[in-house]
């Protein structure tokens, strides 16, 4: 579990494929920040913008690290599949403090950014987020964007799905990849925990 407060941006220095079939995942080589790794054990989990992931080889003096990612792992989510950055979480402890939401590290989607407009010191930033997460999403919930946790300020309806306004404190966008986005970036989506589980249980009901 993890809680979508980035504790540092890494990137991704290569990315080799496991085998020459299209079934097979690949192997990622991450260079972290100093220090990032002090603490890192092989096995541990660590959620790559979002997507959880386990530490498979760990060079501490180096800041580098490797995980391993599954094909299904890259046809479901954006950015894991070639060299650039990547927003860096270590599983949350539990007894830590929650600063963010719950957060599972499983991506359930891909949005679009449609814009991101400066408003003062902050951004408001604009996704459009697939048809099968609309009824997930929500105003003043949480959802996590690249594996940062952001509360949504509006969505607006469409027969393709929704599209979420969000804001962007200045913190934010220094401290994490976020600031990397412009219309037409793609970003991971992870809906709110909670939702998903309320979801299931009210289909459950009607059925």
């Amino acid at each position: 579990m993890f809680t979508g407060i980035v504790s540092g941006v890494g990137r991704i220095v290569e990315a080799k494929p496991l085998g020459d079939r299209p079934d097979f995942g690949h192997r990622l080589v991450l260079a972290a920040p100093r220090g990032f790794l002090g603490d890192v054990r092989l096995g541990d989990s660590i959620a790559l913008s979002g997507a959880c992931m386990t530490v498979v080889s760990l060079d501490d003096d180096a800041d580098r690290f490797e995980i391993e990612i599954s094909a299904e792992s890259l046809a479901c989510t954006t950015g894991l599949d070639a060299p650039g950055e990547v927003n860096l979480e270590k599983a949350m402890r539990v007894d830590g403090r929650l600063d963010g939401h719950l957060v599972a590290g499983h991506v359930d989607g891909v949005g679009r950014v449609v814009g991101v407009t400066p408003i003062g010191e902050s951004r408001e930033l604009r996704i459009d987020a697939p048809a099968s997460l609309s009824r997930f999403l929500a105003a003043k919930g949480s959802v996590a964007v690249d594996g940062v946790s952001l509360t949504v300020n509006r969505v607006d309806d469409s027969p393709s799905g929704c599209r979420i306004v969000i804001n962007l404190i200045a913190h934010t966008v220094a401290s994490t990849s976020l600031r990397n986005l412009a219309a037409g970036s793609r970003v991971n989506l992870e809906v709110d925990l909670v939702a998903r589980y309320v979801e299931r249980m009210l289909g459950m009901r009607g059925a």
